[in-house]
């Protein structure tokens, strides 16, 4: 299980100050994080004012029958896809009544999978002007690629907040 790490308990602490100054609520949905982005938000104290709830669908067919990610469009692509990653987001917040939603999906390793190689990640962000999704590749084994994941989502959201 990996810990969670320092930068990002900072990072989830500035997020939370400043989704509860815009009365903003947040949600998050993971596969390859497997909970972690979650954990390091309700690490905070006070993260019930802000953080709704989150989803862990680490299984691709539950991306659909949870967050509503198009069937086709997974069946085409597969999980590792910033299509996949927006749809999750937008899926999540819907789902949990938030302003603002993440979304991780990859491949955390230790080696390659779905056509992609290990530390392919997509971000999903969801905002009220609407989803986007970032692409990265992190390095390392699969805990630091994790860790790195959850690190990366909170500065995507911290950048959509301001």
């Amino acid at each position: 299980m990996i810990g969670v790490s320092e930068r990002a308990v900072q990072l989830a602490e500035t997020i939370l100050v400043g989704a509860a100054a815009r009365g903003a609520h947040i949600a998050v949905a993971e596969s390859l994080t497997g909970g972690a982005l979650a954990a390091t938000l309700v690490s905070v104290p006070g993260a019930s004012d802000v953080f709704r709830g989150g989803a862990v669908t680490y299984a691709t067919d539950t991306k659909a029958s949870i967050l509503g990610v198009d069937t086709v469009h997974l069946a085409r692509t597969g999980p590792v896809d910033p299509i996949v990653a927006q749809q999750m987001a937008r899926g999540v917040a819907e789902l949990f009544g938030a302003d603002y939603a993440l979304a991780t999906t990859g491949v955390a390793g230790p080696g390659p999978a779905d056509g992609h190689d290990a530390g392919t990640v997509f971000i999903g962000v969801m905002t009220p002007e609407g989803a986007a999704a970032t692409e990265c590749h992190f390095v390392g084994d699969r805990d630091a690629v994790r860790v790195q994941t959850v690190e990366r989502a909170l500065e995507l959201l911290l950048m959509a907040l301001h």
